[in-house]
């Protein structure tokens, strides 16, 4: 399975016609796919040594760049409009959450999301307003990496990845795939895409600056194991809160 994993993943950067820098990310990752042993989701942390090297490279760059960034843009952006940037992202993600619902079988998940990308592309206003969760529709939260669990393929090791965090090479794999099935990666160029992406980060980033007070002892271990929690039940077809949601009122989790 991780062969024809690995094989799928570099034909479709190829039939697509994808931008280079993602392209390179695809095959990246499937490199890493085809490297990975078969792991446990509570199995020992074999790649440990680089991970923690790359979290200490990841939290010095959130706190001389990312954090910065994020507290000025939380200070200056209103409630109002932080909500409808949430929105708006979360519309791109219902799109991809149809495409996945479709690959997993599931009809009628993708039958609703589908109705939430209709809805709030239209009456939203390009998903700015969540419309259609005001109107009781259900958001099924899933991604190629949930896909990919569906399908059978491991989980592989768990792995701190530069600027992003923590994955595993199986939702590493998949948030490749998911970056271009996104809409955002055909209807902007380059420059745009990234800036979205970028712009993001930072909006999320934000969302998260008063969870740092529940954060204790091994700052890693911490991170490790509430995203690998955080993965196994969304992987297991549950619906996932973000883990820090209730520390931050004013953040809207159904907007994103």
């Amino acid at each position: 399975m991780q062969r024809s994993t690995t094989q799928y993943l570099l034909s479709a950067s190829a039939s697509l016609r994808l931008r280079p820098v993602r392209a390179v990310i695809i095959m990246c990752l499937s490199t890493l796919l085809s490297m990975s042993a078969v792991a446990d989701a509570d199995a020992d942390d074999p790649w440990q040594g680089y991970n923690r090297w790359m979290f200490e490279f990841n939290d010095g760059a959130d706190r001389l760049i990312i954090k910065p960034i994020a507290t000025g843009y939380d200070f200056i952006m209103p409630q109002f409009a932080r909500v409808g940037t949430n929105n708006f992202f979360s519309n791109f993600y219902d799109f991809n959450g149809v495409l996945n619902a479709l690959l997993q079988g599931r009809i009628e998940e993708a039958l609703n999301n589908t109705v939430r990308v209709i809805t709030n592309s239209t009456i939203g206003i390009l998903g700015f307003f969540d419309v259609a969760s005001q109107a009781g529709v259900p958001r099924y939260e899933t991604d190629f990496g949930h896909t990919l669990s569906v399908w059978g393929v491991p989980q592989g090791n768990f792995v701190m990845l530069p600027f992003i965090g923590p994955s595993t090479v199986r939702a590493a794999s998949g948030s490749a795939v998911d970056a271009f099935m996104s809409p955002t990666g055909q209807m902007f160029n380059d420059e745009a895409y990234w800036g979205l992406r970028v712009f993001n980060l930072i909006d999320l980033r934000a969302g998260l600056l008063d969870a740092e007070q529940v954060i204790s002892g091994d700052r890693y271990v911490f991170f490790r194991d509430v995203y690998l929690q955080r993965r196994a039940v969304l992987d297991a077809g549950g619906q996932v809160k973000d883990d820090f949601s209730e520390f931050d009122n004013d953040w809207d989790e159904d907007a994103f």
